[in-house]
């Protein structure tokens, strides 16, 4: 949204409303010690200074060299965005929007393809991604586990973990000594981007993940307590954590042994409330104990590591009634985080991460059985990179945390009670300042407005329905103090010698603010909105929010020796605000849709951001700036009279952004030559294996035939069976019963001596099994009296061909090996004949050294390269789309296309696939080698996969590759293919292409 017409001619022109031209390494701050510690601005932005920096922290915040900090930040997956470049837009737009930190996990099974290998290279990065925070400006909070959940496969844990002996997730030693590994080598990166050692910004570091299994068992207690040594012994001297499943008291600071080690661990727990709940407190003012939340550590800080954010969509989508992550995102809003996250600082949660902050992909076999490929989440960047309205309060609430030191520590005050008690109210006080801090929140259906006895406010306050709202009475605002006002304090900030205070809420509310003032001051409307009066001390300035924009009043004298100019701006506003701190002093950005960085040098400020729309450009710097640049380019300013530097034209947005048609240029072929029955599987892996370590039990009489067990963890596999039955006893053939198991949405199709047996598919989830991460299912094929006289006149000889997709593994959040349940078939009967099988069975081939363990499975099209850009497909039979087919197997279709972005226009383009749900395929997505993901026609609900810039050439030659598989019951398509534009800016990062090798 660019600045109003009405704004922006306000703003350039010479008009009436008066603008005229013219420490040591690791050393913990105790609770003891740190009880005096007062009230004072907060660390600036971190960064690899070089300079030693403690941590540590007492029962109200952390403390950052001796300063209080009030962390503010939200989640994001290095591995859910698999292109490095793009890792510094996120991170610059979640600093810029009021995150002070970022928090990662780090997936154990995306770096290790087997025991003893790692690899931190290419999109893989972590050291990448870890300099990328610090030069961004943000604190990390890292999770490597070693176990993470997330929703992605086996929890992260590596998928040749699972025919390990040994309970993963216990002291077990087997397990350990595998864990170990992973931990060296993590550790080993983390360790020297430590904000302790000025060489990062690392600032807490989490061991294993909601753990609430064996918490009051030696099994538990010893795994958490090596886990602690084993990662201070790496070097790891941050504070240390765990979060909680919920309000449970597990694992608080002196439950487990930390080898005589006292004051460096911090209890936190996790928190997913529904929209449909009232926000719960968990803190200050909840029931208090061991099961209080905040309550269980009383000298720690209250910490939230993961609060909902949005929320997971599993396959057909039931939670979201087929909607998607787009009703994830309406249902959890901008009123939802405003109600939960306001309701979770009054209790004194002053760290708080939103998980997600951006989802991102699941692409290629990263996804956990309960979710599809998109991991988008309803988060308030869409997993395209663009911002959502529901950053609206993390932006407005970052920034006042960032500036305003009061909520670094704040305690219970006097209870309040609204006159209408449809309002819930919290006060808080902070002991050193005096200021007195109110959240007020309305949980009925309708907008209330009461007044607040016993409080400074003399007028009624609003709170819109089902929201939540932060005031302050005695807020220190630069040289003044605010009485009281009727809507959020954004910020305030010193520049050029006055100070700018922000004031933010819904649009179309009139808003107030009340400024203590012992005399009369100088006040001027600098927009035509702004109102004010003054009487006995107290001036009362009001402006209807987000009427043209921003609106602005300047005070003079009354008292202070600066100037102030007060703003009021409503949400969407207020998203157009962008304070950044500079070694020469604060400077204050309006306009744009992202402002990325801004550098002072002599008398010119150097802007980089993106606009979307055209939009107008006002800058408040430090005093002898004169000119402005944009994206390198100079910009054309006057001087107003609030001193700021006005654009004189509006910045230019961003171009039409042209798309190229899928329809014709495709190349399709068929495939499974496996189930032919003269196919040559010599090199294929002979099922020989009496034992596993699996907890799927192993019929009696046969041999183990689950994937994992034969080294094949990811996608497809194939199997088959061969087997002598004379042609006088097929007569007696009357079906064959495959057992296997896979994950959500697996299925199995099967083959005798090339004919088609049919498919068998697991059911939809619905609400009562949409966890359900492990499926075993029986599917039985008839044998038909034409098949077997058609077998029959084979001979002996007979081949029964079976392919399994497996899906992933499932998660183990319960620490019960629920990661090793089979993958693949685990049986085989054969009704009427009782022949003896020899099997064979083939999965992925190699890992690719680039791409990873996870892009490929093990059809015949991958394990020939049929998905890599360099494959030569001249001989493949051209054709068109919409395509309809009719056959049990596989097919692949591929076609390259051409993008001619404008450099400087990020473009972030998704592929989008619909078709009558009624037909029966699935897909999987390549794009120049890359596995983006998976779609399920018939099932859903994602049809729109993002294809992330540098795995997408905006500029160049793409190859796409579909491998469809149909069980040959209807038509399958696939029908419509189609590039769709998710969102674009004039402006972004530079993005550097991701090695994409052809075979």
């Amino acid at each position: 949204m660019g600045l109003s017409r009405r704004t922006f001619t306000a703003l350039a022109g010479v008009t009436a409303l008066g603008f005229t031209l013219g420490g040591s390494i690791g050393t913990p701050t105790r609770a003891s010690s740190s009880r005096s510690v007062p009230t004072g601005p907060a660390p600036g932005p971190p960064a690899a200074d070089g300079r030693r920096h403690t941590v540590g922290f007492d029962r109200h915040s952390l403390l950052i060299d001796g300063r209080r900090l009030v962390l503010w930040s939200g989640e994001m997956h290095p591995f859910r965005l698999p292109s490095p470049s793009l890792w510094r837009d996120v991170l610059e737009k979640m600093r810029a929007h009021g995150y002070n930190a970022v928090s990662a996990y780090v997936s154990w099974n995306y770096h290790s393809a087997a025991p003893g290998r790692y690899d931190f290279t290419g999109v893989r990065d972590l050291d990448l991604f870890l300099r990328t925070a610090a030069e961004t400006g943000l604190y990390v909070i890292l999770r490597p586990g070693p176990y993470i959940n997330a929703e992605i496969d086996g929890g992260g844990f590596p998928g040749w973990l699972t025919v390990t002996e040994g309970r993963a997730r216990t002291s077990d030693p087997t397990y350990l000594k595998y864990a170990d590994e992973w931990l060296t080598e993590v550790n080993a990166i983390a360790a020297r981007h430590q904000y302790t050692r000025g060489t990062g910004t690392v600032l807490l570091y989490q061991i294993e993940n909601e753990y609430d299994s064996y918490v009051g068992e030696p099994a538990g207690r010893d795994y958490m307590s090596h886990l602690y040594k084993k990662v201070r012994a790496d070097g790891i001297d941050v504070p240390l954590f765990h979060n909680d499943k919920g309000r449970n008291g597990h694992w608080t600071p002196g439950s487990f042994d930390t080898g005589g080690e006292k004051g460096r661990w911090l209890y936190g727990f996790d928190g997913y409330p529904s929209p449909s709940q009232v926000p719960a407190d968990w803190g200050y003012f909840g029931t208090g104990g061991a099961k209080g939340g905040a309550t269980a550590s009383p000298r720690t800080p209250g910490f939230v590591p993961e609060f909902g954010g949005g929320w997971f969509d599993p396959w057909g989508g039931s939670w979201f009634r087929g909607k998607g992550y787009a009703e994830s995102r309406r249902t959890r809003d901008a009123a939802y985080e405003r109600r939960f996250y306001l309701t979770n600082l009054a209790n004194g949660i002053t760290l708080h991460n939103v998980y997600m902050t951006f989802g991102g992909t699941s692409w290629g076999w990263l996804p956990a059985p309960v979710v599809y490929t998109s991991y988008d989440y309803g988060a308030a960047f869409d997993e395209g990179r663009n911002a959502t309205p529901k950053l609206a309060p993390m932006h407005q609430i970052g920034h006042l945390l960032a500036r305003q030191p009061d909520f670094a520590k704040l305690n219970p005050a006097t209870a309040v009670k609204p006159k209408d008690d449809r309002l819930t109210a919290y006060h808080l006080t902070n002991p050193d300042t005096g200021a007195h801090v109110y959240v007020l929140r309305n949980d009925s259906a309708e907008p209330v407005t009461s007044e607040l006895p016993g409080t400074d406010f003399d007028v009624p306050l609003t709170v819109p329905a089902r929201d939540g709202r932060l005031l302050a009475t005695g807020l220190g605002l630069g040289q003044r103090k605010l009485k009281y006002s009727t809507v959020q304090p954004m910020m305030c900030l010193t520049v050029a010698r006055q100070d700018i205070a922000v004031f933010a809420g819904p649009r179309g509310e009139m808003a107030q603010v009340v400024l203590d003032c012992p005399q009369e001051p100088t006040t001027t409307r600098l927009d035509a909105e702004g109102a004010w009066v003054y009487d006995r001390g107290l001036l009362r300035v009001s402006a209807p929010l987000g009427t043209g924009g921003l609106t602005r009043v300047k005070v003079e004298a009354g008292g202070a020796q600066r100037p102030m100019l007060l703003f009021f701006a409503d949400d969407a506003t207020s998203l157009r605000l962008w304070p950044v701190e500079t070694p020469s002093g604060p400077v204050l950005v309006y306009g744009p849709a992202l402002v990325r960085s801004v550098t002072v040098r002599g008398d010119t400020v150097a802007l980089t951001g993106d606009t979307i729309g055209a939009t107008g450009l006002e800058v408040w710097g430090p005093r002898g700036l004169t000119r402005v640049t944009w994206n390198g380019v100079p910009v054309r300013t006057r001087l107003s009279g609030t001193g700021s530097l006005l654009a004189l034209q509006p910045l230019p947005g961003v171009p039409k952004v042209n798309l190229p048609t899928l329809e014709g240029g495709w190349r399709h072929k068929t495939e499974n030559p496996e189930s032919a029955p003269d196919f040559d599987d010599s090199a294929w892996k002979t099922a020989d294996r009496k034992t596993s370590h699996s907890v799927t039990p192993v019929p009696e009489g046969q041999p183990v035939l689950f994937a994992d067990d034969y080294g094949f963890h990811y996608g497809d596999v194939w199997y088959r069976g061969r087997f002598d039955v004379p042609p006088e006893e097929l007569e007696d053939l009357e079906s064959v019963s495959l057992a296997y198991s896979t994950g959500t949405q697996g299925l199995l199709m099967a083959w005798l001596d090339g004919e088609p047996l049919g498919t068998h598919r697991m059911p939809v989830p619905d609400n009562s099994t949409v966890r359900q991460g492990s499926w075993a299912k029986k599917a039985t094929f008839t044998v038909p009296e034409d098949l077997r006289e058609r077998v029959a006149d084979r001979g002996d000889a007979h081949a029964l061909s079976v392919l399994v997709r497996r899906m992933q593994h499932d998660q183990d959040g319960k620490a019960q090996d629920s990661h090793k349940v089979a993958r693949g078939l685990t049986g085989v009967a054969f009704k009427g004949v009782s022949p003896k099988v020899r099997w064979r069975l083939q999965g992925e081939a190699a890992v690719d050294p680039v791409r990873g363990p996870q892009n490929n499975g093990g059809l015949y099209g991958e394990r020939e390269g049929w998905h890599l850009p360099g494959f030569a497909d001249a001989g493949w039979e051209r054709t068109g789309l919409p395509r309809a087919g009719r056959r049990q197997g596989v097919t692949w279709y591929r076609r390259t296309f051409r993008l001619a972005v404008e450099p400087g226009i990020d473009a972030s383009v998704g592929l989008t696939l619909a078709d009558d749900p009624a037909r029966a395929y699935r897909v999987q997505i390549f794009l120049n080698g890359w596995n983006m993901g998976q779609y399920i026609n018939d099932v859903g609900p994602q049809h729109t996969f993002v294809l992330p810039n540098g795995i997408l050439r905006t500029r160049g030659t793409n190859t796409l590759a579909l491998a469809v598989l149909s069980d040959g019951t209807t038509e399958s398509g696939p029908e419509d293919v189609r590039l769709t534009l998710l969102g674009s800016a004039a402006g972004g990062v530079p993005v550097t292409a991701v090695d994409s090798p052809g075979r």
